[in-house]
C-alpha cells in the first residue's frame, strides 16, 4: 500500500503473498503443565513452535503491538507503531509510551541487541509473510521462541489478533474485548436495519495516489469496510481481478473511472484520518469534477468514516462510533 508504514507492506498486490502462510492457534500443553517451565506447541506462519504455556516477558513487533498492549500482555518490549497511536486509549497509550521500544518502524529496524536485553521468554512478531525476510528469525530464535503471526487479508484482523492473544497467553482479556464489539455491532445493527435496507455502498480508501492519477477502491472485506458490513452495511461490486490477499477486496483505478466505479452506488463512504480530514489521496478524489458529479454525491450521500485502520476490536469500537456518527443522516430518510 502506497506510502504507508513498511510493517504494513509497501504494496497490496505483495500482501497478498502473505495468504501462504496461515495460522491455526493454540495447540496442546506439554505433560509437564505445572511451574514455570510449562509449554506448548504454537502454529504460527513460520510453522509449530514450542512456546510458554504462560509468557512471562513478551516482546511484540508490527500489528501485535495494538493488539497484546490492549489484552495486557506481559510485554517487556515493542516495535514502534507510529500510525496505530490514534486508534490507542489514554491508557494503552500510556503503557506504549513506557514500553521499551526494540525495533523501528520497518521490519529491517529491528534491534537484536536491545531485545536479548529484555530478557523475552516469547517473541511475537506480527508483519506479513514477505516482509518476514528482512527479520534475522535465526538470531530471534536464539533468545526465546519466535511465533510469526503476520495479517493476511483485511478483514483478517479478528483471527490474527486473536492468535496473537492466544500466543501470549491473554485469551480471556481478547475475548472480553470482541464480546464488547460484538454488542455493540448488534446494537447499531439493529439501529440502522431499516435505513440500509436496499442500499448499495460505495468506498473510496485511503491509499490511492493522487500524483499517479489513481483512487483506491474499496469492497466489502477491505480496510476501510470490514467493520461497517458488521452493522448491515452492503458494499456492492467487486475487483476486476483477484490478485490475492488485499488485492482481491479492492483495487486502484484511474480517475477517469471514477463515474463508472459508483455509478451504482446509493451511498458512497470514504476514509478519513483520526482527526477527520482527508489524506493527500482522498481529497485528490474529493476535489476532482467527476466526483462532485456522482449521484450518490449530488444526493447528499457521500459520508467520510474515521479510524477505517482498526485492527482489533477495542479499536474497532472507535470505528463504530464514528460509523454511528457519520450515517445518522441516513436515519432521517
Amino acid at each position: 500500500m502506497p506510502s504507508r508504514k513498511p510493517w504494513r507492506l509497501a504494496g497490496a498486490l505483495t500482501l497478498a503473498l502473505a495468504l501462504t502462510a496461515t495460522a491455526c492457534g493454540s495447540g496442546e500443553k506439554a505433560a509437564d503443565e505445572t511451574g514455570p517451565a510449562a509449554t506448548r506447541v504454537f502454529t504460527a506462519d513460520n510453522g509449530d513452535i514450542t512456546i510458554p504455556a504462560d509468557p512471562k516477558r513478551v516482546v511484540a513487533t508490527g500489528y501485535a503491538v495494538p493488539a497484546l498492549i490492549e489484552a495486557d500482555a506481559a510485554l517487556v518490549g515493542i516495535s514502534s507503531w507510529q500510525r496505530g497511536l490514534p486508534l490507542m486509549t489514554a491508557e494503552d497509550r500510556a503503557t506504549y509510551d513506557k514500553l521499551e521500544k526494540v525495533a523501528g518502524e520497518a521490519a529491517a529496524e529491528t534491534n537484536y541487541e536491545a531485545i536479548a536485553a529484555v530478557d523475552p521468554d516469547l517473541i511475537v512478531i506480527g508483519v506479513p509473510a514477505p516482509v518476514l525476510a528482512d527479520v534475522d528469525v535465526k538470531r530471534l530464535e536464539s533468545i526465546a521462541p519466535v511465533v510469526a503471526i503476520g495479517p493476511t487479508l483485511p478483514d483478517a484482523w479478528r483471527d490474527r489478533s486473536r492468535q496473537q492473544a492466544d500466543a501470549a497467553g491473554r485469551l480471556d482479556e481478547f475475548e472480553a474485548d470482541e464480546q464488547a464489539y460484538e454488542d455493540k455491532a448488534e446494537g447499531l445493527s439493529d439501529k440502522y436495519e431499516d435505513a440500509l435496507a436496499g442500499l448499495k455502498f460505495g468506498h473510496v480508501g485511503g491509499y490511492g495516489d493522487a500524483a499517479a492519477g489513481t483512487f483506491h477502491r474499496e469492497f466489502a472485506g477491505s480496510w476501510g469496510t470490514n467493520v461497517a458490513t458488521d452493522i448491515g452495511v452492503t458494499y456492492y461490486g467487486e475487483v476486476k481481478k483477484k490478485g490475492g490477499g488485499s488485492a482481491d477486496v479492492s483495487e486502484y483505478p484511474s480517475i477517469e473511472e471514477l463515474p463508472a466505479s459508483f455509478a451504482d452506488a446509493d451511498v458512497i463512504t470514504y476514509s478519513v484520518t483520526a482527526d477527520g480530514t482527508p489524506s493527500e489521496a482522498v481529497q485528490y478524489v474529493l476535489d476532482s469534477a467527476l466526483w462532485k458529479n456522482l449521484p450518490a454525491v449530488k444526493a447528499g450521500k457521500a459520508f467520510p468514516v474515521r479510524y477505517t485502520e482498526a485492527a482489533t476490536y477495542p479499536s474497532a469500537l472507535m470505528t463504530l462510533d464514528a460509523l454511528d456518527a457519520t450515517l445518522a443522516p441516513l436515519l432521517k430518510g
